[in-house]
């Protein structure tokens, strides 16, 4: 059981854990979960962790990022919807050290630390969408709404 599962099932949220053998040689964490599970990609959210500067960032901090995972975020789209100067996205040290993931296990619930959430709008067309469970091999079906609730999230156009 990892710290995402943990919260959903404290929440008594609905959901379903769907699990997958991960290929050590894929060239992307999101698009071989996809692919492996037999889900529409556009349903399935990869999570990025971001650095923010300036504006409501105060400094440096960081936030979480969720886009569909045959798109790419949107740096100035992202940095709006935080309301930050700028972003990028954090090295991967910083973001399992943050999180308590690793890299292509990265979930948006029951991080190490809780970040500021914002996922792309498109989620919202959707009866339930998938995000990791906290590890590579493993994805969390829950609906938008929940993700949202869970998360204390915001929603915005920030994949392109």
């Amino acid at each position: 059981m990892t710290p995402a599962i943990r919260v959903v099932e404290r929440a008594q949220v609905a959901h379903r854990v769907l699990a997958y053998v991960h290929d050590p040689s894929a060239p992307a964490y999101g698009p071989e979960a996809a692919a492996a599970l037999g889900l529409e990609p556009r349903q399935v959210f990869k999570t990025l962790i971001v650095t923010l500067e300036g504006a409501a960032a105060r400094g440096a901090a960081l936030a979480t990022a969720l886009v569909p995972v045959m798109q790419q975020l949107d740096l100035k789209a992202a940095a709006d919807a935080l309301g930050a100067k700028r972003i990028a996205l954090a090295e991967a040290a910083l973001a399992e050290r943050t999180t308590g993931y690793v890299v292509g296990g990265i979930s948006p619930l029951g991080q190490r630390k809780a970040l500021r959430t914002v996922l792309d709008a498109s989620a919202l067309g959707w009866g339930e969408v998938f995000v990791s469970a906290g590890r590579r091999g493993l994805e969390l079906a829950l609906s938008p709404a929940d993700l949202l609730r869970l998360t204390g999230g915001t929603t915005a156009p920030i994949a392109r």
